[in-house]
C-alpha cells in the first residue's frame, strides 16, 4: 500500500496571528518540519490542504471554509489520484511531533487509527472514507464513520501532537522542548 500524506494548512491562523504554517521552529518553517515527519513516516506522496501549496501539491477544499474535514477529503482525493491507498493527516500546528509519537498509528491493522483524545493525526484506508462523509463534519465524526481504532496517546506525546493554536500556547510548547528540536 502506498502511503500519502496531507498536512492541514487551511486555517486562517487568527489566534496564532501569523500563517501557522510559515512560523519558524528551531530554523525552519512548520510546514516544513510536518514534511520531515510525513517523509520519516514512509510517505510517498506529501500535499498541503488548504489555500497554499508551500511548495508542495495542493488539494483545494472543494467547499472553501468546510473545516479540516473538507482539507481531509479534498486531500484523500488528490491522493487517492496519485495512487496512494492509506493517507496520513497532520496538521501543519504540530511541527514538534516525532515519529515515535505516531508510529503505533501508523502500525495500527484495519481501516486505520487515531488518538482518544486528539482529532489528529490519523491514518486511514482511502478507499474506507465513508461515502456521506461532507465537509464541516466534526474530525471525530469522520474518524468514528470511517471506523478508526481509537488508540490512547502517550502522555509523553500528547502536547507535541496537540500542537499550538496561539502565541502562548506555542512558547510554553518551545519552552516544554527547548533543546529538543532538531535545527
Amino acid at each position: 500500500m502506498l502511503l500519502g500524506a496531507i498536512i492541514l494548512t487551511g486555517g486562517a491562523g487568527s489566534r496564532m496571528g501569523a500563517d501557522k504554517a510559515t512560523l519558524l521552529w528551531a530554523g525552519r518553517r512548520a510546514v516544513d518540519r510536518v514534511v520531515g515527519l510525513a517523509q520519516a513516516a514512509g510517505c510517498g506522496v506529501i500535499l498541503t490542504a488548504g489555500s497554499n501549496d508551500y511548495g508542495l501539491m495542493l488539494a483545494l477544499d472543494a467547499a472553501p471554509g468546510g473545516g479540516p474535514v473538507g482539507g481531509v477529503l479534498a486531500g484523500a482525493e488528490a491522493l487517492r489520484r496519485a495512487g496512494c491507498d492509506r493517507a496520513l493527516v497532520l496538521a501543519v500546528d504540530a511541527p514538534t511531533a516525532r515519529i515515535a509519537d505516531i508510529a503505533p498509528l501508523l502500525a495500527a491493522g484495519g481501516v486505520g487509527a487515531a488518538f482518544e483524545t486528539l482529532p489528529l493525526p490519523m491514518v486511514f484506508d482511502i478507499a474506507g472514507l465513508p461515502t456521506e462523509a461532507q465537509a464541516g463534519w466534526p474530525l471525530a465524526r469522520l474518524a468514528e464513520r470511517a471506523g478508526l481504532q481509537r488508540l490512547r496517546c502517550p502522555a509523553e506525546a500528547r502536547a507535541r501532537l496537540r500542537g499550538a493554536n496561539t502565541l502562548e500556547e506555542r512558547n510554553a510548547l518551545l519552552r516544554g522542548l527547548a533543546g529538543s528540536l532538531e535545527a
